[in-house]
């Protein structure tokens, strides 16, 4: 009988165990995947996202004048498709570790080699790639879940965004994609198939030389007669260059071929274009 109440007992807890094993709870500090396309590869941010919850933050909760992981649980990285400029300092394609020292007046940011600091004992200040100083700013309301975003994003810079409470730190990222571009363009003309539309919308949207868009728009229009919509990039390039008269024909032009392929959208773009130039 006290064989039978002991087996019992080892299945009952056994069943317990299997249950407690299956169970699935939320993260506390939920981790985040942020991917940026940015200049002509990506950003790619691996980080946790603790809650306010009722706590001081910055001075408490996150010590003043230690290195902080940036976050919770895990450490924080920043991974980049392609060379990028960070405080005066190029920093290679490659994963990194993003920490910081917060303080009431100045944080420092750091760029690391190592990506597993999650303790300020486990970071090596002869890994650091650039250290950047930054001013704290109040947002004058406050944000329940830590963040890290990228804004004010172009084509060649961006900011990291450090969020919590009611502070923001800015993190100033560049990166050259005139020279890469350049290349490419240069090697590209010298192939059968050459992106003359390509070449001259990147020249028109970077204030580059209008004259070599126009003529690149030219032969653009040669292997697409149709192209209204090249026509009307043209007119746009002319408009810039002061040339109304020449900016009226090419808008013309693109109206007629618009109207024959049916699209309203061109149309009304032309008309506006047009408005500007009288």
């Amino acid at each position: 009988m006290k064989r039978k109440i002991t087996l019992a007992v080892m299945l009952c807890a056994f069943a317990f165990c299997s249950f407690a094993q299956e169970l699935t709870t939320p993260q506390p500090s939920p981790t985040q995947e942020v991917k940026q396309n940015f200049g002509l590869s990506k950003i790619e941010l691996s980080y946790s996202r603790p809650g306010m919850k009722g706590r001081t933050i910055f001075g408490d909760l996150v010590p003043y004048g230690k290195v902080w992981r940036t976050g919770a649980n895990q450490a924080t990285t920043l991974t980049f498709g392609d060379e990028v400029m960070i405080g005066g300092t190029k920093i290679p394609a490659g994963k990194y570790g993003l920490l910081t020292i917060p303080d009431a007046y100045e944080w420092t940011i750091i760029i690391t080699r190592q990506t597993d600091v999650t303790s300020p004992a486990a970071y090596k200040q002869d890994q650091d790639v650039v250290r950047v100083k930054a001013k704290p700013v109040d947002l004058g309301f406050p944000v329940e879940s830590f963040t890290i975003m990228f804004g004010n994003v172009t084509a060649t810079s961006c900011d990291l965004q450090i969020i919590w409470d009611n502070t923001v730190v800015v993190l100033p990222i560049t990166t050259d994609v005139d020279t890469k571009i350049a290349a490419q363009i240069k090697a590209l003309m010298e192939n059968d198939n050459r992106p003359y539309f390509a070449a001259a919308m990147y020249y028109i949207e970077n204030g580059k030389d209008l004259n070599q868009a126009v003529a690149w728009l030219d032969k653009a229009t040669a292997q697409t007669p149709e192209g209204f919509w090249i026509y009307y990039q043209k007119a746009r390039a002319l408009a810039k260059l002061g040339k109304k008269q020449d900016a009226l024909a090419a808008s013309n032009k693109s109206v007629e071929l618009a109207k024959a392929a049916k699209n309203d959208d061109y149309v009304a773009l032309n008309m506006k274009l047009q408005a500007t130039l009288k």
